[in-house]
């Protein structure tokens, strides 16, 4: 049976969940999915380590998580999400570059973005890392203003000023 929680962030509601041991989800929001799957079950407390770093992460104050995972995957998704788990806080990647870091021939880029894209731990898997060859922000599943805000938490980008103007 799998449990899961909420938080709150700057960027808005973080759902946690996982099997009570390690971590198997982590999204912005409480997606239909996990709401109402059987065998799911609510649990206020739980992962309150998670919350902790993730709130220093927030804070500015984490780089590094040290949590217990298990994202669920195929072979190559995997290979991939444990590539994302290697790119250094402040960086960023091509996705082509991690093509070629997985080992995936350069017809095979987009099969490395499917598999970012299916990265079921967001923030703590950084895929918000990975961006378009010319340095683009493109495609994150909690969306591209928290894509920036997240690159912007760690220092990639400068913070964006608006004007009223």
């Amino acid at each position: 049976m799998d449990i899961y929680t909420t938080i709150d962030s700057p960027l808005g509601e973080i759902l946690l969940a996982g099997d009570g041991t390690a971590l198997t989800r982590v999204s912005f929001g409480v997606t239909p999915e996990v709401a109402g799957r059987a065998g799911w079950r609510r649990e206020p407390d739980a992962f309150a380590e998670a919350g902790r770093q993730l709130g220093e992460y927030f804070a500015g104050e984490r780089t590094q998580f040290d949590l217990a995972v298990s994202p669920r995957g195929t072979a190559f998704q995997e290979r991939v999400w444990a590539e994302l788990a290697r790119l250094p806080y402040g960086t960023t990647i091509s996705y082509g570059a991690l093509a070629a870091r997985v080992g995936a021939p350069a017809d095979r880029i987009r099969a490395v973005g499917a598999a970012v894209g299916a990265n079921p731990l967001l923030v703590l898997l950084p895929c918000h890392r990975v961006v378009a060859a010319d340095g683009a922000l493109t495609g994150y599943a909690g969306g591209l203003e928290r894509k920036r805000a997240l690159l912007t938490i760690e220092g990639v980008l400068q913070p964006q000023l608006w004007s009223t103007l």
